[in-house]
């Protein structure tokens, strides 16, 4: 066999080059669960990209699916997202009322370059909810396999590669007590061993589940009322600590057996904690309807004092979506206003707000609970709108610079009297994920 000439060598040694680039760049990276690899909305490593074209993203393939505000996640080339597919039962939206539905919640796998279906796992779920459109907790990935937790607290572990069931618990009923009126919408969290979810009820508010098991490990707190905030992990002076934000407190575990080290009161209105603590160094920022604050971490003794505390017409409340910290400053979708603003981390002081990549330019749609779902590249951000949205941004405390904008995908459901999307997208193997209460979109990013 002869060798290859020196142009055909040259070739073949850039274009290894150039994949190997894209593999280690952000593009190539996995979207394993909500918020991004970290659950911290940010990519990482570099991006080949930081303007969407004027001609919009290119769409790779579409999927029909069911109602849902869980987003999309992805891994190992396969896309895993939950749906609800109503037999019967009125949805009207009201804040105060359940609305009783009959029908199967489900956990769909495709795969990520054609969008094909691998496989289903499907249930019957009667819902009694308010906002019954689907499931709100999106998928978690992790180990070969995939854990979903259903808006009524359906736990359930399948396998990545077959979909098979691994083990299940219903939440509701193991720990004797009953769905939030918003539904289950706290994402569990992988740490090392343990599945850690919150359930309810006496001394099991939150607990840690064996993740191969499905068997407890232990339970901590007590309350009824577990709120829709996802369990996170932080790591302060070397010391990780689980913080857990119920509508009475926030509080933070050790990990490992789930003794409480801190705890400070944090009540938002209408029993809305939601968006999970914010780390930034020794700062910490929690944030819901009504109420927000920044604390100061200690380590010895470990405890957090607060040094600020926000109004309504300042700092930053956040409803469905999350804040991201970028170079001393915090950006998020703020519920009264329904613009995305930008706030000085040391004292809580409002620098811009802008309604653009909320709501967007028109203007007739309102703004109150306005979202907008923030992933942090290398300099820049994608923002998907709850117009259906998708845009490319510079943030800074100088102001909102938009670089690009395309509409992905319809607004579906309905909230404040317009139609909203309210689901955060994915970004993984050089695609961008987003969902509606009827279709999968995967477009392709400029690489």
């Amino acid at each position: 066999m002869s060798l290859p000439s020196r142009p055909l060598t040259l070739c073949f040694v850039a274009a290894l080059t150039l994949l190997l680039g894209l593999q280690a760049s952000g593009l190539g990276q996995d979207w394993p669960q909500w918020n991004g690899p970290n659950r911290d909305g940010a990519l990482t490593g570099k991006t080949a990209w930081k303007a969407i074209p004027k001609e919009g993203l290119k769409m790779l393939w579409q999927k029909p699916i069911g109602m849902g505000y869980s987003g999309p996640v992805s891994a190992q080339g396969r896309v895993v997202v939950t749906d609800y597919q109503k037999k019967s039962g009125e949805i009207t939206n009201n804040p105060g009322t359940r609305d009783r539905l009959l029908g199967q919640e489900r956990v769909v796998c495709l795969d990520g370059a054609s969008g094909k279906e691998i496989w289903v796992h499907a249930y019957d779920r009667p819902y009694a909810l308010s906002y019954p459109g689907g499931p709100r907790a999106t998928p978690v990935i992790d180990g070969g396999m995939v854990y979903t937790l259903g808006a009524e607290g359906d736990l359930v572990c399948l396998e990545l590669e077959s979909g098979s069931v691994q083990w299940k618990r219903q939440l509701a009923s193991d720990y004797k007590t009953k769905a939030p009126i918003w539904g289950h919408a706290a994402v569990p969290l992988v740490i090392d061993d343990k599945l850690i979810c919150l359930a309810g009820g006496e001394d099991s508010l939150v607990v840690a589940l064996d993740r191969k098991t499905g068997k407890e490990i232990w339970r901590s707190l007590s309350g009824n009322e577990i709120g829709y905030c996802p369990p996170a992990v932080i790591e302060h002076a070397g010391i990780k600590q689980l913080m857990i934000w119920d509508p009475e407190m926030v509080s933070s575990l050790d990990p490992s057996s789930g003794k409480v080290n801190w705890q400070l009161p944090m009540k938002p209105d209408y029993g809305m904690s939601v968006a999970p603590p914010v780390l930034l160094g020794d700062l910490l920022f929690v944030s819901g309807e009504g109420v927000s604050s920044m604390f100061q971490l200690s380590s010895k003794p470990m405890a957090a004092k607060a040094l600020w505390t926000g109004t309504k017409k300042t700092s930053l409340g956040l409803s469905n979506t999350v804040a991201v910290f970028d170079d001393g400053h915090l950006y998020g979708a703020d519920y009264q206003s329904g613009a995305l603003v930008c706030v000085d981390a040391k004292d809580g002081t409002r620098k811009w707000q802008s309604a653009l990549p909320t709501v967007g330019v028109d203007r007739t749609r309102g703004g109150s609970n306005g979202a907008a779902y923030l992933i942090k590249a290398n300099g820049f951000y994608y923002i998907l709108g709850e117009n259906g949205d998708v845009v490319s941004a510079i943030l800074s405390p100088n102001g909102y610079q938009e670089t690009g904008r395309f509409h992905a995908i319809d607004p579906t459901n309905t909230s404040n009297g317009r139609d909203i999307l309210w689901s955060f997208p994915a970004v993984a193997d050089g695609h961008f994920l987003v969902r509606n209460d009827r279709e999968i979109r995967c477009f392709e990013l400029p690489q």
